[in-house]
């Protein structure tokens, strides 16, 4: 039987609010809604972590941030960590990255057989947080509202500088699998191809900015002032400068439009993904996967970003098509952890092939449009603008949110959606708040985390400073290439390389 190859089409800071398959109103994403009709469309997906690198390694690993010390945008993926790409690679999958993914440390490639971009973040230990003076600002990289008020329209990015380079080596590799499948090699491949949009800032390209007028674009349902927020929420307020930076409606609407522009600037690199399938005739042997590392509050109860538990920043889009997947919309909770375990179904694989624990299960069941009794999506969140970790649990309709300084949340998204009323002292739900709250306590030691967290903190500052000072070389991964073995040269003979390179190859009748 032939196994399916795997593609994965990944966002950053992407929630499903702002797509068309999960419902919103104006936003274009034909080619993610196209997928969503002929597959299964996850409709209580989360991230484990809300911020970018620890959501990310814990989507590689399947396993939860604590489990693996990923607790912030500057802790290491250890290369000691399993992940899908070393167990895809062992099952006879040929592996690529193309894109961000934010690994920090040394190891830049984390079973990935070929990585065909550099990423767009740095790879060492700068962006630590200090848990013990969490109320300061690193304001060379924290967000703050300029982000906002900077939104709008330019010819160019760093982003999209970054997410053209990442389309098209993603393309050129998928090529080369065609070429490769034409040569006889029918190895399956997993590729993952990973962008930077929508994330901030919000500047969009004219032609799509174009798409859309100012009346398209919705804005935030739900505010908040800095006084009514629960604690940790006025801690990110804070830390981002919402509290006391006012923003107009005119700038919450031009970052707002912006955001909708990348997110069709984004659904094009999807197409572009599929497109690139349907030329080297895989696509019906693909299952096509669209996510992302997490969502963007976008000013939904007056937060922007990031880096809380609410449903624009920790849930995210998960659609998946391809064979053996049915049309379906799957209500169960989920979350990245589980795709590991997905893909070393779909590859064939079985539990057997772990070298260490994990933490999610396949959702192969929910996509074939099974039965799944598991309803359930575990958080936690360990980076900045937090002096304690901050727990999430999702199960059934209900969400539990728990920090060891501030009062407890429960929130139930079936009655509720924008969470606008915290059950927590409500005494129809005291059975329901003390099973939480013991569950938290046998899952989670959070004062020996927190003990954890603070001396890798310091461990990796110490470093930092270290590496400034010009200890060591740089982790930041430049993509090995050596031109005098590709397109036409002299030890080459052209009309080889003409062959090699055409795709589709002639047939010896087309001569």
């Amino acid at each position: 039987m032939t196994r399916p190859n795997i593609v994965v089409v990944m966002a950053d800071q992407l929630a499903p609010h702002f797509c068309g398959a999960y419902g919103h109103p104006t936003v274009k994403t034909p080619h993610i809604d196209a997928l969503a009709a002929r597959g299964t469309r996850f409709d209580a997906a989360y991230c484990n972590s809300p911020l970018c690198a620890p959501s990310r390694f814990a989507f590689m690993s399947g396993q939860l941030i604590s489990r693996i010390a990923a607790y912030d945008n500057a802790s290491e993926f250890r290369a000691s960590v399993p992940t899908f790409a070393h167990y895809l690679t062992a099952l006879g999958y040929r592996t690529c990255l193309s894109g961000k993914m934010h690994f920090i440390g040394p190891d830049q490639k984390h079973g990935f057989q070929d990585r065909v971009t550099t990423d767009i973040y740095p790879a060492d230990f700068a962006w630590t947080p200090d848990w013990e003076a969490p109320d300061e600002r690193i304001d060379k990289w924290y967000h703050n509202m300029q982000t906002v008020k900077e939104s709008g329209q330019a010819i160019a990015t760093f982003q999209t500088d970054y997410d053209d380079e990442v389309e098209f080596a993603a393309r050129r590799w998928l090529i080369d699998r065609g070429r490769d499948c034409a040569g006889g090699d029918n190895a399956p491949f997993c590729l993952v191809a990973s962008f930077i949009h929508p994330h901030d800032p919000y500047v969009a390209k004219q032609e799509w900015w174009n798409l859309y007028s100012d009346a398209d674009v919705p804005m935030p349902e739900f505010s908040l002032t800095p006084e009514q927020q629960d604690p940790f929420s006025r801690r990110v307020m804070d830390g981002i400068e919402a509290s006391y930076v006012p923003l107009t409606e005119e700038e919450v609407g031009r970052a707002r439009r912006a955001y909708l522009a990348n997110v069709s600037y984004f659904d094009s690199k999807v197409g572009a993904m599929v497109k690139a399938l349907e030329d080297i005739r895989e696509l019906d042997n693909t299952v096509v996967i669209v996510t992302a590392d997490h969502g963007d509050m976008l000013g939904e109860r007056g937060l922007w970003y990031k880096m809380n538990f609410f449903e624009h920043s920790a849930r995210v889009p998960l659609i998946m098509a391809g064979p053996g997947i049915v049309r379906s919309n799957a209500p169960n909770a989920c979350s990245l952890l589980d795709l590991l375990p997905t893909f070393v179904e779909i590859a064939g694989g079985t539990d057997e092939i772990y070298g260490e624990p994990v933490d999610g299960r396949s959702l192969m069941p929910l996509a074939r449009g099974e039965p799944d009794p598991t309803d359930e999506a575990i958080g936690e969140y360990c980076a900045e603008m937090t002096p304690y970790p901050v727990f999430m649990i999702r199960r059934g309709s209900l969400k539990y949110i728990h920090c060891d300084p501030d009062p407890p949340q429960l929130y139930d998204l079936t009655a509720d959606p924008l969470e606008k009323t915290n059950l927590a002292d409500d005494p129809a739900y005291a059975d329901q708040v003390a099973a939480f709250a013991k569950e938290v306590e046998q899952r989670w030691d959070s004062e020996k985390l927190r003990a954890d967290v603070i001396t890798t903190q310091k461990s990796r500052r110490a470093l930092h400073a270290a590496i400034e000072a010009g200890a060591g070389e740089a982790w930041d991964y430049s993509p090995p290439r050596d031109a005098s073995q590709e397109y036409v040269r002299n030890h080459l003979d052209w009309t080889v390389a003409a062959t090699r390179y055409r795709y589709p190859p002639l047939k010896e009748n087309d001569e």
